[in-house]
């Protein structure tokens, strides 16, 4: 029960926070084209729903995190709360952070246009008219220098075992000859199960593994690279020490 009320204390507080808060941030960006402050806007969302929600983050592999060159961090899915979480975790790359999403989040009042202003890529899965020119271009940004974050399982695993990863991501690696960094979060899939609105209060460990090189690949090599970076997230969530609510 106390868990249940301390959700909707979540909730409400993230969602006014939202509404209050980001329309002037949003306005404020626009005009003068600081983009800066959504991410530091953004992340405050963040950490309010972190504090208010009892969820704590630790990261393991920080020296593997890529600041001086753009990369894509690839990451396993089973929660919610794992993008506000990684997003969290690589702060230190603000504001050259984007984020590949669900374009059906873009029904969400306020964050689609700060989604739009720091240049997040909006996907429709099983929509290459939309999806093609979308990874093209990311793949722009990324030879730009900015990083991207990336769920290539395209959906949350019910059961936490790694599902297949997509290849979009990994093509727009292999087109701006970025370095793909595999990223393992453990313990999120406790905080908020799918199918659930519950946020129970967990410690979640975000692991950065050493970066695959993608300088000497081509397309054709899309299917190995997917194969190789799974691998690796799969290592890494094996290695992660047990996490329990």
């Amino acid at each position: 029960m106390l868990i249940a009320l301390r959700s909707i204390i979540t909730y409400v507080a993230v969602a006014l926070y939202i509404l209050l808060v980001g329309p002037p941030f949003v306005l404020i960006a626009l005009i003068s084209r600081r983009h800066t402050l959504l991410y530091r806007v953004g992340h405050g969302g963040v950490r309010l729903g972190m504090f208010l929600s009892g969820i704590t983050c630790t990261v393991a592999g920080a020296e593997n995190i890529q600041r001086g060159r753009a990369a894509v961090y690839a990451v396993n899915h089973a929660s919610n709360v794992e993008p506000p979480l990684l997003f969290h975790a690589l702060q230190e790359l603000f504001p050259r952070l984007r984020i590949v999403y669900k374009a059906e989040l873009r029904k969400l009042p306020v964050l689609t246009q700060a989604f739009d202003l720091v240049g997040f890529v909006p996907l429709q899965r099983g929509n290459p008219e939309q999806s093609l020119p979308a990874i093209e271009g990311a793949a722009r940004a990324l030879r730009d220098g900015a990083s991207f974050l990336i769920f290539p399982e395209g959906t949350r695993s019910r059961t936490g075992e790694l599902l297949p990863f997509k290849k979009g991501g990994f093509v727009m690696a292999l087109k701006a000859k970025a370095p793909v960094v595999p990223v393992a979060i453990t313990g999120a899939r406790l905080a908020m199960r799918k199918g659930s609105l519950v946020i129970h209060p967990v410690h979640v460990r975000v692991s950065f593994g050493e970066p695959v090189e993608t300088g000497a690949l081509s397309l054709d090599d899309r299917d190995v690279l997917a194969s190789t970076v799974r691998a690796r997230v799969q290592a890494l969530l094996a290695a992660a020490p047990s996490t329990r609510a």
